[in-house]
């Protein structure tokens, strides 16, 4: 339990960091956008993409991947129960309103990286964009306040996890 509260107050303090950072406003309009280029409408119109160039390869990695992330997901979530910054912290609201309930791990994050590890594998030139915006991706879910640090890096953590172990497992 040492363990846990110690990475709840680790958190904390950064959590708190980056909502006091000075250019908060700038950083939340940035995140509302980065944020959004990770929902999930644009994953099924990549998957189409590849579907559509007959690139078999990247469609099955993709549909095996999200079948598996989206699963871990739900049920991590259900299991840690994690309460999302505005619960945890009184008086904080967040800036955008979280599609469930609970904050770990974020899927936004885990969906991100399983993207960029991806298509980076079959694609290794679009590693240099794919993974700073994965990044961006968690930074932003930080920033608007429904994830903290350690569930974007779970997240990363568990995306990076099911593409490279679906890639050694395939190719």
């Amino acid at each position: 339990m040492r363990l846990l509260e110690s990475i709840h107050n680790y958190d904390i303090i950064t959590f708190s960091w980056c909502l006091k950072h000075k250019h908060r406003d700038q950083a939340v309009k940035i995140s509302r956008i980065v944020s959004f280029s990770a929902d999930g409408p644009l994953y099924v119109l990549a998957g189409v993409c590849f579907l559509i160039a007959q690139n078999w390869d990247v469609s099955l990695l993709l549909a095996l991947g999200f079948l598996i992330e989206r699963t871990c997901y739900s049920r991590f979530k259900k299991l840690f129960k994690r309460n999302r910054p505005p619960e945890a912290i009184p008086g904080f609201k967040s800036v955008v309103e979280p599609s469930d309930q609970f904050s770990f791990p974020s899927g936004h994050t885990s969906a991100a990286f399983l993207i960029a590890c991806s298509i980076s594998f079959h694609f290794p030139f679009m590693a240099w964009i794919l993974y700073p915006w994965a990044c961006c991706v968690g930074m932003a879910r930080v920033f608007l306040g429904v994830h903290f640090p350690s569930d974007v890096i779970a997240g990363a953590t568990m995306g990076i996890t099911i593409a490279a172990t679906l890639i050694n497992f395939l190719f």
